[in-house]
C-alpha cells in the first residue's frame, strides 16, 4: 500500500472490549489518569474521544474523496451553529450506542451519568443557527460536499439566569472544561486586516491599480468539528475561527512593569470572538459586531480558495467548484471580499472577477421585518473596511447605471433600490447588496418568500423574477424524534420500519393507525412518560413543579414582541382573573401547565421588562392555593438545544401565535408537530403550511391574516379602543395595573401596559378575543382525550414535508445544483 491509500487510522473494532481498551487508553494517556482516580470530566472526555476515534476513518476518508474528486461543494456561511450536544449525535452515527454502554457498565461506569457531564457548545442563538446546524447535518446524511464556516464563540450569546424574576446574563463558559469534539490547527491560521488606508500604485506592466493597507490585523485559527451523517459514510466538516493576535505578548512593555498593556492587542483581537451578537446599541457595539462578520467570512474565503481549492486550480471555474450560501445579512460583506481577492490579489479585471463572484453567492432572508435587515453606516464600514467600501461603490455604481437604462424615466425606483441608502445617515444595505450579488434569493416559508417578493424585496422582485425561490425550512429528524423521543421514535419503527429517519415522508403510513385504538393508546403513554421525564428534568434542573397529568401548553422562542409572548400572558391573565372574582369555577377549568422558554437580548428593555412579568404572574399563579394547583406557569432559565429535547416531546399544545406577516418560518413549530402536538397559531410563517398538511381540523387556527393586519394599519390602529370595548381584556390589562403581581408597586409593569394600550405595534390586543376563542375550542378538544390523541397522531403522520432533508433536496434543484458524492470505501 502507498501512504496515500492507507488509512491514516487503524480500523475500529466494533466490539465491547475493543471499545473499553480504547476507552482505557484514552483515559490512561489523553487524559493522564488511572480509572480509579478519574473525575467523571474525565471519563467523559474519554469516552467522547473514544467514540471521535470511531468516525475519524470516515471523516478522513470523507476529505481525501473530495480532495480527489473536486465535487462541486456548499460552503455554508453562517454567524450561527446551534449544534447541540455531541454525543448522542456522535454515538447514533456511529452505531455504538450498545457497544458504549456495554462497555462502560463493565467497568462500572453509567453512560446516563456521562452524558450528563456533556457542555452544551455555545455556538447560537435561537432558530438560525439551530437551522443551520439541521442543515448541515442533513447534507451530511444525503452525502453532500458542504462546509460549515462560522466562529468559535467563547463565551456563546450568555447563561441566562433569573434575579427575583428579571432576566441577568452571566458568561456562557461552555469551554471550562475542554470541548472533546474540536480540532485545532493553529498552524492553519488566516490573517485578516482591518482599517488602515486605500493606496493607488502601478503594476509591473504600468497598470495604475489599488491596494489595501490595513492599519492593523489579527489571526484566525480553524477549529474543525465532524458532521457525521446518520447511516451514511459521509462525515463533512463544520469549521470555526478564533481570534487570536498577531503579536499577543510585547515582553519588553511587559519588563517596564506595564503589565496590561502588554496584552492589550491579545485582549482587543480576542474581543472578536469572545461573544455572539455583543449588545450594539453602543458605537463600541456596531464595530465589534463588523469585526466578527468580517472576521469570519475573510477565514473563511482565505481558506477555501487557498487552502482547500488546489494549487493549479483554474479561479474561473469557482462556481462549478463552490457556492457560498449566506445565511442572513451576517456573512454579506463576504461580496465584496471575495472581489478584492479576485481583483487586489489574484490581479484579475473587475469584469472577469464580478462575473465569477456573481456566480458563487446565494442569499437566504430569514426575516420581514425592516430593522433586522442590516444596515451598515458607510462612515464605520469606510473607517473599518475601506478597500470593501470602494467596492461597493463600484457594484452599486454599475448597479444604477443598469436601472437607469431599463427605467429611464423613474429615478425614483433607481433610488429605492440603491445599495446605498442616503437617510437618516448614508449607509449600505447588506440585502440589497446580497440581492445584487446572489444567482437566487430565498424566502424560508410559502407566505414569507411571497412577502418577500411582494413588500421586502419587491423592486428587485419585479426586475429579476427568475432569482427570487422558496424553500421552506425543516429540522432534523434524527435529533428531534429519534434521539429526542426515543419512545415515540420506537413506536413509529415498530409500525412502519425505520426507513423514515432519513425519508420522512414514509411517517405517511401512520395515517391509517390514527383510527387505531391500541396504537392510540400507546402513543398516548408516551406522551405521558414524556410528560413525566420533563417533570423530573425541571425539579432538578430549576427547582420547578409540574403535574404531568395537565395539559402541557408550551411556548419557547427567542423573546420579542412579534412573537407576542404578551399575547398569551393576558390569556393567563384573564382566565385567573376570572378564577379569582368567581366568574370562573375552579372546577371548570382545564388542568395547564403553561411553560414558556425564551432569552431576550440584553439591551431589548422591552422583552427583559415581558421576562420580568411572565415570572412575576407565574410567582402570584403558582403560590395561589385557591386554584388547587390546576394552574401553573413554568419558565426554566436559559432555555437551549438539551432542554429542548426534554420539553418538546411533553408538549400538547404549541403556541406559535406571531403576528401574521412578521414570522417568517419558524422551526419549533416543525418540531412541536413532530412530535405530537397540536398547534394553535396564525396564519403566519410555515404556520401556513402545517395548516394545510394537517387538516383546519387538526389546527387551532385565530387571529388576522397578513391582508387584514395590513389593513388594520393603513386604517389606523387604536388598540385602547379594544381595551374599552373587551371587558375580559380591560380587567386583565387592569389587574397588570394594580401591582397586583409587583407587591402593589403600579410602577414595575406600568411600561409593558402603557406600550400596549397606546402602541401595541403587533396588534395583540386586536387578535386577543380571537385568540381566547381559539384557547376554548383547544379545552373541548382536550376534553376528549381518545380524539386529542388522534389528532396529534395525525400531525405526526403528516409532518414529513418538514424534514431538513426535504429543505436541502429543494437548495439543491433550485439553487446549488450540487449532487451527492458518497466517500471511498
Amino acid at each position: 500500500m502507498t501512504a496515500e491509500t492507507t488509512p491514516p487510522i487503524a480500523t475500529r473494532e466494533h466490539t465491547v472490549e475493543g471499545f473499553v481498551r480504547e476507552f482505557l487508553r484514552e483515559l490512561n494517556f489523553g487524559q493522564g489518569v488511572d480509572l480509579t482516580r478519574a473525575s467523571v470530566n474525565d471519563k467523559y472526555l474519554a469516552m467522547a474521544r473514544t467514540v471521535r476515534h470511531y468516525l475519524m476513518t470516515r471523516w478522513l476518508s470523507t476529505l481525501r474523496s473530495q480532495a480527489k474528486l473536486q465535487a462541486k461543494s456548499v460552503a455554508y456561511l453562517s454567524a450561527e451553529f446551534l449544534l447541540g450536544r455531541q454525543l448522542d449525535n456522535a454515538l447514533l452515527a456511529s452505531g455504538l450506542e450498545d457497544i458504549v454502554k456495554e462497555g462502560l457498565a463493565s467497568l462500572g461506569i453509567d453512560l446516563e451519568e456521562l452524558r450528563q457531564a456533556e457542555i452544551e457548545p455555545g455556538l447560537g442563538n435561537g432558530g438560525l443557527g439551530r437551522l443551520a446546524a439541521c442543515f448541515i447535518d442533513s447534507l451530511a446524511t444525503m452525502n453532500v460536499p458542504s462546509i460549515g464556516y462560522g466562529i468559535r464563540y467563547e463565551y456563546g450569546i450568555f447563561k441566562q439566569t433569573f434575579v427575583d424574576g428579571w432576566q441577568v446574563e452571566k458568561p456562557d463558559d461552555w469551554l471550562r472544561l475542554g470541548s472533546p469534539w474540536e480540532f485545532p490547527h493553529p498552524e492553519a491560521a488566516v490573517k485578516v486586516g482591518f482599517g488602515g488606508h486605500v493606496e493607488q500604485y502601478q503594476d509591473d506592466d504600468g497598470v495604475v491599480k489599488r491596494r489595501w493597507v490595513p492599519g492593523w490585523s489579527v489571526l484566525g485559527v480553524p477549529y474543525n468539528y465532524m458532521v457525521p451523517g446518520y447511516d451514511a459514510g459521509r462525515v463533512n466538516t463544520l469549521r470555526l475561527w478564533s481570534a487570536r493576535a498577531t503579536r499577543a505578548f510585547d515582553l519588553e512593555i511587559f519588563n517596564s512593569g506595564d503589565y496590561a498593556e502588554a496584552v492589550r492587542a491579545q485582549t482587543f483581537a480576542e474581543n472578536i470572538s469572545k461573544v455572539l451578537y455583543p449588545e450594539d446599541s453602543t458605537p463600541q457595539g456596531k464595530e465589534l459586531r463588523l469585526q466578527q462578520q468580517y472576521f469570519f467570512v475573510a477565514c473563511s474565503i482565505k481558506d477555501f480558495v487557498d487552502q482547500v481549492l488546489p494549487a493549479d486550480f483554474d479561479l474561473h471555474k469557482l462556481p462549478d467548484r463552490i457556492v457560498f450560501q449566506l445565511n442572513d445579512t451576517h456573512p454579506v460583506i463576504a461580496v465584496p471580499e471575495l472581489m478584492r481577492v479576485l481583483v487586489d490579489e489574484k490581479g484579475w479585471e473587475w469584469d472577469e472577477a464580478w462575473a465569477v463572484t456573481k456566480q458563487c453567492f446565494a442569499y437566504t432572508c430569514h426575516t420581514l421585518l425592516p430593522e433586522a435587515l442590516e444596515v451598515w453606516p458607510v462612515e464605520l464600514l469606510g473607517r473599518l473596511l475601506p478597500r470593501h467600501l470602494e467596492i461597493i461603490y463600484r457594484i452599486n455604481d454599475e448597479f444604477l447605471a443598469e436601472l437607469r437604462v431599463a427605467y429611464p424615466n423613474d429615478e425614483l425606483r433607481v433610488r429605492r433600490m440603491s445599495i446605498i441608502a442616503e437617510y437618516p445617515v448614508r449607509a449600505v444595505r447588506m440585502a440589497y447588496l446580497a440581492t445584487v450579488a446572489g444567482t437566487k434569493v430565498n424566502g424560508v416559508a410559502e407566505l414569507h418568500s411571497q412577502l418577500l417578493r411582494d413588500k421586502v424585496l419587491d423592486d428587485f422582485a419585479a426586475y429579476w423574477p427568475d432569482k427570487f425561490t422558496n424553500v421552506t425550512n425543516g429540522v432534523t429528524p434524527r435529533r428531534f424524534v429519534k434521539l429526542s423521543n426515543p419512545g415515540l421514535s420506537g413506536l413509529i419503527t415498530e409500525a412502519i420500519g425505520d426507513g423514515w429517519v432519513t425519508d420522512l415522508d414514509q411517517l405517511k403510513g401512520l395515517e391509517p393507525l390514527a383510527d387505531d385504538a391500541e396504537f392510540r393508546r400507546r402513543f398516548r403513554e408516551i406522551k405521558y412518560a414524556n410528560k413525566q421525564r420533563l417533570a423530573g428534568v425541571l425539579a432538578e434542573r430549576d427547582n420547578i413543579v409540574v403535574n404531568p397529568d395537565t395539559l402541557f401548553d408550551v411556548m419557547v422562542k427567542r423573546l420579542h414582541e412579534y412573537k407576542r409572548q404578551t399575547l398569551k400572558l393576558l390569556h393567563i391573565v384573564s382566565l385567573y382573573e376570572k378564577i379569582t372574582t368567581g366568574e370562573l369555577a375552579i372546577g371548570d377549568v382545564t388542568p395547564r401547565t403553561f411553560a414558556f422558554g425564551a432569552k431576550a437580548a440584553p439591551g431589548y428593555v422591552m422583552a427583559k421588562q415581558i421576562i420580568g412579568l411572565i415570572n412575576a404572574v407565574g410567582r402570584t399563579i403558582n403560590d395561589d392555593p385557591a386554584l388547587e394547583g390546576r394552574l401553573r406557569v413554568a419558565f426554566p432559565a436559559n432555555y437551549n438545544v438539551t432542554l429542548a429535547e426534554t420539553l418538546i416531546p411533553a408538549a400538547d399544545l404549541s403556541e406559535q401565535i406571531s403576528l401574521a406577516g412578521k414570522e417568517a418560518s419558524g422551526t419549533g413549530n416543525m418540531k412541536f408537530m413532530l412530535n405530537g402536538a397540536l398547534t394553535i397559531g396564525t396564519d403566519d410563517g410555515a404556520n401556513v403550511e402545517i395548516r394545510q398538511l394537517v387538516g383546519d381540523e387538526n389546527f387551532f387556527l385565530f387571529g388576522l391574516t397578513e391582508p387584514q393586519v395590513a389593513e388594520v394599519v393603513e386604517r389606523g390602529y387604536h388598540p385602547s379602543a379594544y381595551y374599552e370595548t373587551n371587558l375580559d381584556l380591560r380587567n386583565a390589562l387592569d389587574l397588570i395595573a394594580s401591582g397586583a403581581f409587583s407587591g402593589g408597586d403600579r410602577a414595575v409593569f406600568e411600561p409593558i401596559v402603557s406600550n400596549l394600550l397606546n402602541e401595541d405595534r403587533f396588534l395583540a390586543l386586536a387578535d386577543f378575543q380571537a385568540y381566547v376563542d381559539a384557547q376554548a375550542r383547544v379545552d373541548a378538544a382536550y376534553a376528549d382525550t381518545d380524539d386529542w390523541t388522534r389528532r396529534a397522531v395525525l400531525n405526526v403522520a403528516r409532518g414529513g414535508f418538514f424534514s431538513s432533508d426535504r429543505s436541502m433536496r429543494d437548495y439543491i434543484e433550485r439553487i446549488w445544483h450540487t449532487y451527492p458524492v458518497a466517500p471511498e470505501a
